[in-house]
């Protein structure tokens, strides 16, 4: 078992695992999530958040990023300028739509969170732009 700083089990999802949980996603969530699409901007669910707590992979539960990590970006997806744990987000090169990227992805679960970008706020100088359908927010207290 792989375990992150926060105390989280960060140990891969089998392909068997991965479908069982992916049984209960709609069809935008599958394109997303394990398709590695886009939602499109200014849609989203959690753009709008305001409440305090934790938005948590949706596909696998993995705790992602803190509302107190979260700012408005003007871009139209959720932003936010840290993870929770550095553990908990997985970087991949993305040359896709011919510009050069980096993804984020759950380590657990391999789903497609969204972007980082080299643009946002201090302290990290950090913008992981993501799509409202691949987290779920758990909100403080429950």
């Amino acid at each position: 078992m792989t375990t992150s700083a926060a105390g989280y089990d960060l140990t891969p999802l089998t392909p068997e695992q991965i479908e069982e949980k992916a049984a209960h996603l709609s069809q935008e969530e599958r394109r997303v999530l394990l398709d590695h699409g886009t939602e499109r901007p200014f849609c989203g669910t959690l753009l709008d958040n305001k409440k305090t707590g934790v938005y948590d992979c949706r596909l696998c539960g993995l705790p992602l990023f803190s509302s107190e990590s979260k700012f408005e970006s003007g871009t139209g997806w959720p932003s936010f300028f840290q993870p929770v744990d550095k553990e908990h987000i997985r970087y991949i090169e993305d040359n896709s739509l011919g510009m050069a990227r980096v993804e984020v992805r759950c380590p657990r679960c391999d789903s497609h969170l969204g972007h980082v970008f080299p643009d946002g706020p201090p302290p990290t100088g950090k913008r992981y732009c993501l799509n409202s359908v691949a987290m779920e927010f758990r909100e403080t207290g429950e």
